[in-house]
């Protein structure tokens, strides 16, 4: 199951564009806290515990517990962060307060197993992942860290879905309505050789005896058969 994070924030009383700026001022990310019908929470962040969250991957299924120095603790997930145009760096962190009793939508990935030696890879087919992620409704005590399909019986043109999930931790899929496909074993591509075709040069035609007939010749341009008129003496 996902571990829950600990995030260390500072409060701030102001919202606003202004506001914001005077946070990064400062050397801290502006961010906020919504949701379970809540009055929002404006907190500021040191911006080493963003990039951290981000270079682990998957932060989107993470949960987070963001403690507010002199306030509380919020049990929130990280929905969005947004970016500096020029330089990457974080400007600004939506978080979502997670009710108490409510599922959650997260996005989980997925990991397929046995790959290298599933029948239809080793007869050269290619694994073709549709869905790399898989988005669910979770209990937030419950949310996995990945979901495992094993490829161990895949053969080619088969196609693995929802149901081939190996366990789905009580998850529910967002698409409902259909058992969609994650991946696919898909033929192998041949590349046919194509062959030059050699066009023989036609044969020189016999006159009599035996004897190649020779080449007509070529026709003389009509300016250069036409005789010059006689000089006048």
């Amino acid at each position: 199951m996902v571990q829950t994070i600990r995030i260390e924030a500072e409060a701030r009383e102001q919202a606003g564009k202004g506001a914001a700026r005077a946070t990064r001022r400062q050397g801290l990310v502006p961010a906020v806290i919504y949701g379970a019908k809540l009055e929002a929470t404006l907190v500021a962040l040191d911006p080493r515990d963003v990039m951290k969250e981000l270079h682990k991957g998957g932060w989107q299924s993470h949960l987070y517990e963001v403690a507010v120095k002199g306030g509380g603790t919020e049990r929130t997930l990280m929905r969005d962060v947004q970016f500096h145009p020029v330089t990457d760096r974080p400007i600004h962190v939506d978080f979502q307060r997670i009710a108490p009793g409510a599922r959650i939508r997260v996005k989980v990935a997925v990991a397929f197993l046995n790959e290298e030696t599933a029948p239809g890879i080793k007869e050269g087919g290619v694994l073709n992942v549709v869905r790399r992620e898989l988005e669910v409704l979770a209990d937030p005590d419950a949310v996995p860290e990945r979901f495992e399909i094993d490829l161990g019986e895949a053969a080619i043109g088969d196609s693995l879905r929802w149901s081939s999930v190996v366990n789905k931790f009580g998850t529910r899929p967002v698409i409902g309505d259909r058992d969609f496909v994650v991946c696919t074993i898909a033929a192998p591509t041949i590349d046919e050789e194509v062959t030059p075709v050699v066009v023989a040069a036609p044969e020189p035609v016999k006159g009599k005896g035996g004897k190649a007939a020779a080449k007509p010749a070529a026709a003389a341009p009509a300016a250069a058969a036409a005789k010059a008129p006689a000089k006048k003496k």
